[in-house]
């Protein structure tokens, strides 16, 4: 859409028409090409490192935008082709600096003698950015999930409680909105505004849209999953006429049975679990674990039940929406995963593109998030409200953080001091 162009562009690398004049671009190359940033090409030992340094001639290092940024003079990444050397590396000193994503590294990994002693600093800092939808996204175009009552009993048997406590320590949030952790994800009753939106629609979405509060998933425990939860899921499959025979729920002949599709083995420990909760509905789960070419292709052919995906939003919605949850990208390769088609939903993307302000945004967005939401096309899993970071005592960075922005390169700061200090205790070379 127009509106949201300018950003697009704004968001564009400018190149040097002269450098690239009478050159293939695809073609590959170790000659950095001509930029705009603070930072140029100072050493490069392909496959092993880079090195940058600050570009004294930068045409931007006297703006009053930029003062108190782009403060290290040199900034050097190591590549490493195993995780593991990269974090005895970090433990060594050989790196200073390291952002960590595995919840049992962060937990349990930094009792090694330097983080003992206070030479490594470990920090959660608040990520107030915009995390993806993360789930199990069911495939409408499979007729055993077009009944909104099987997607719904089957998305509650997955006990997010005991797999954040007993797999990842306690350290993830539940997410239940496709703007989770932002000022546009839908909460309380829906507000007259959003109900002026809702309204006509109401054909279109269950019954409860326009009187109760968004659908949350149900709370279990860290414990097994809760009885009241199981009993609940129970008589929904009994309703929609999937009923026990000899152990299995069956409807019309077909034994009820849900396939996770996965191109990684890594996400089998918390699948495993979930399908074991199936199990005490009758219900027959299964892995499918393919390579990648082949994920792509049965997802592009819509052949699959249920994906782990993620679906991207931004605080400033553009047309991406129809492309996640337009009817028109419902039976084409598209990042419609679950082949959402309703008109409700075209609607509200449509109000939210046409909006006039932010404010007449957000409320469209609010009203979007509500409605998607009591479709139960997923079940939520998780997300991590801060970043993870660790680093040798030399750096520091502003005691108020910036809510959308790390900022390493960008706003942190060596400090020389508490460097000489590491090196004349012999911490650091």
């Amino acid at each position: 859409s127009t509106k949201t162009m300018p950003a697009m562009v704004a968001g564009l690398p400018a190149f040097s028409r002269a450098h690239w004049e009478g050159k293939d671009f695809t073609d590959s190359t170790l000659v950095p090409g001509l930029g705009s940033g603070p930072y140029i090409l100072d050493k490069l030992d392909v496959g092993r490192s880079v090195v940058l340094k600050r570009d004294p001639n930068w045409w931007g290092k006297d703006l009053p935008i930029n003062q108190g940024r782009y403060n290290f003079e040199t900034l050097r990444e190591e590549y490493f082709g195993d995780a593991t050397a990269a974090f005895e590396a970090f433990k060594g000193g050989a790196l200073l600096f390291r952002v960590e994503g595995e919840s049992k590294k962060w937990s349990t990994g930094y009792d090694f003698p330097a983080a003992k002693k206070g030479w490594v600093k470990k920090e959660e800092i608040a990520d107030g950015d915009l995390p993806v939808a993360s789930g199990f996204f069911f495939n409408l175009r499979k007729e055993k999930f077009k009944d909104i009552r099987v997607r719904e009993a089957l998305g509650m048997m997955f006990n997010f409680e005991w797999s954040n406590s007993t797999l990842f320590y306690d350290l993830y949030k539940r997410q239940d909105s496709f703007w989770e952790n932002s000022a546009l994800e839908a909460t309380g009753l829906p507000s007259a505004e959003e109900l002026a939106l809702l309204e006509p629609l109401k054909e279109y979405f269950p019954d409860t849209l326009l009187t109760s509060e968004p659908v949350t998933p149900r709370v279990s425990g860290k414990g097994q999953l809760d009885r009241k939860i199981v009993r609940a899921a129970s008589k929904l499959l009994d309703d929609a006429g999937w009923k026990i025979v000899n152990g299995k729920r069956t409807k019309d002949g077909e034994v009820l049975s849900v396939e996770f599709m996965l191109a990684s083995s890594t996400s089998e420990r918390f699948i495993t679990p979930y399908i074991d909760n199936m199990k005490k509905l009758g219900v027959e789960g299964s892995i499918a674990l393919v390579d990648t070419t082949q994920f792509l292709e049965r997802r592009g052919s819509h052949d699959f039940d249920v994906l782990t995906s993620r679906h991207v939003t931004y605080l400033t919605p553009d047309t991406g929406l129809r492309q996640w949850f337009g009817s028109k990208s419902a039976d084409v390769d598209s990042r419609n995963f679950t082949g959402l088609k309703n008109k409700g939903i075209d609607t509200l993307i449509d109000h939210a593109l046409a909006a006039e302000d932010r404010a007449e945004m957000t409320t469209a967005i609010h009203a979007l998030d509500r409605a998607l939401r009591s479709l139960r096309i997923w079940e939520p899993r998780w997300y991590n409200p801060n970043h993870w970071v660790a680093y040798w005592d030399v750096f520091e960075h502003p005691e108020n953080m910036p809510p959308y922005a790390l900022g390493v390169d960008d706003f942190w700061w060596w400090d020389q001091a508490k460097a000489d200090k590491l090196r004349e205790i012999g911490a650091l070379r």
